[in-house]
């Protein structure tokens, strides 16, 4: 039995018995890595200083915070995992905005779509968390669906890591999720890859997914909602509506509000962190579903890349629900850049850099 100490949220430093600790080293270089697997996910340092922690078990889905950037500041909002001065009261909105994480507000069955709001069995709302909905219960503020909705509630459930390692100058972390309907039952299957790594006065997190159906004779549907997709809650000083100088640009030089819901190869939301000028840059790969990708920004800080939605952003555009059938994947792929003092061509360049690259499939 070993003890050791790792990063857990609200900022504690807590002591975890482990049966098992996955530690690797990456060979002396300009920068080393350090992963540390336990029972509550896998954290990753480099330098000796923290980059990230992916935790597993503390909400119905996983992900990544703190997330910390080349200049050692808090790269996203630190709400609700810990409630911090610096955040004002009404940057304390949308619990369910955890990080970085991925989630889908109606993906499904046609079983479960035919049940209606609250429906159980064969899909779910994972987008939401129970904070979502119980906060404003407990506070007499719920709507009259806040008991369907907390019954509809899915889950991303943390199945094995199947791989924890530092290969270079990198980390990789490989991982297995089961999409857990109300009931219990899994109707999607998840594999996921994390890679993280640094770049000249850059760190970047690369997220390749694949989904699958559980069960081959289960066909799924994606439905078409803006509430979907990868995303990142950015710290509150840096989103537009702070008033700090916040400022959301994408590859097709749409700017702040102007960005919501256009396609774009990638989008960038910059702002004042902790006194310093931060960025960061999410790219779309253009192997990725769906690319060049739709974008669910908003100028108070959800930064969201949504291939799923095109009529729930604009009742004017088709209908873009997707259904998987039989052996049939879908997979998305993504870089998060975290840069200092950001530039478009900065970022245009890492872009080219990075759809360069062939990015992971499975068998």
């Amino acid at each position: 039995m070993t003890v050791a100490t790792r990063w857990r949220p609200g900022g504690r430093m807590v002591a975890a018995l482990m049966t098992l600790i996955v530690v690797a080293y990456a060979p002396a270089a300009a920068a080393e890595f350090f992963v540390r697997q336990d029972p509550h996910g896998v954290t990753v340092e480099v330098d000796g200083g923290p980059f990230a922690s992916y935790v597993v078990d503390e909400a119905n889905k996983p992900y990544l915070w703190p997330v910390v950037g080349p200049t050692g500041k808090a790269m996203t909002r630190a709400y609700p995992m810990q409630d911090v001065a610096t955040e004002p009261k009404g940057q304390r909105d949308h619990p369910h905005h955890r990080g970085i994480t991925f989630g889908h507000e109606s993906v499904g069955t046609a079983a479960w779509k035919a049940a209606g709001a609250g429906g159980r069995e064969g899909g779910g709302d994972t987008w939401h968390d129970r904070l979502t909905f119980e906060k404003p219960q407990a506070a007499g503020k719920a709507g009259p669906q806040a008991d369907a909705r907390l019954a509809g509630l899915a889950r991303i459930a943390h199945r094995d890591f199947t791989r924890v390692a530092v290969e270079g100058e990198r980390a990789v972390v490989e991982e297995v999720c089961d999409h857990v309907d109300a009931a219990g039952k899994p109707f999607l299957v998840e594999r996921r890859r994390l890679v993280f790594g640094l770049g000249e006065g850059t760190r970047w997190i690369d997220i390749d997914q694949e989904f699958r159906l559980a069960d081959p004779e289960r066909p799924v549907t994606f439905d078409d909602r803006k509430d979907a997709g990868l995303f990142i809650r950015v710290p509150a000083s840096m989103a537009v509506d702070s008033r700090q100088g916040g400022r959301i640009e994408n590859s097709e030089g749409q700017i702040d509000a102007a960005a919501w819901s256009q396609p774009a190869r990638w989008c960038g939301y910059s702002g004042p962190v902790a006194g310093e000028q931060l960025g960061i840059a999410i790219l779309n790969h253009p192997e990725s579903f769906r690319h060049p990708t739709r974008w669910h920004v908003r100028t108070y800080g959800l930064f969201a890349a949504n291939p799923f939605a095109s009529r729930g952003y604009d009742a004017t555009l088709p209908e873009a629900a997707t259904t998987l059938a039989g052996a049939e994947t879908l997979r998305l792929h993504h870089r998060f850049l975290f840069r200092a003092s950001p530039t478009r061509d900065a970022i245009e360049k890492a872009y080219a850099d990075y759809a360069k690259t062939s990015r992971m499939t499975w068998p």
